[in-house]
């Protein structure tokens, strides 16, 4: 199957990592063998992949890394865990809290 795949990992402190591979078989042994120590996942490790979606077009699953990296931990949880209905109410909670701050500044 040709395309790329958005992935989550979970790493050792319960963070998570989210990237773009094409080859999913080596993709977390680079994170858990790189030497690069600049990488978020060298001193995390292990990590394991917990979420992995397929896309056909590059540009798709590069906007969906970047939409899923701005996300707070509740809603990519929501998202690993297959809650997709809790996306738009996790989206609109932390939306009604940002305008509710703004108001009060």
């Amino acid at each position: 199957m040709s395309g790329l795949n958005l992935y989550i990992v979970k790493c050792a402190e319960l963070s998570y990592h989210t990237g773009v591979a094409a080859d999913l078989d080596i993709r977390p042994w680079q994170h858990n063998n790189d030497n690069s120590r600049c990488s978020y996942t060298y001193s995390r490790r292990p990590v394991d992949i917990v979420f992995i979606d397929h896309f056909a077009n590059p540009i798709q699953v590069i906007d969906a890394e970047k939409q899923v990296k701005g996300w707070y931990r509740a809603k990519k949880e929501a998202l690993v865990a297959g809650r997709f209905d809790l996306l738009k109410e996790l989206a609109r909670c932390k939306n009604i809290a940002l305008h509710e701050n703004q108001i009060r500044q």
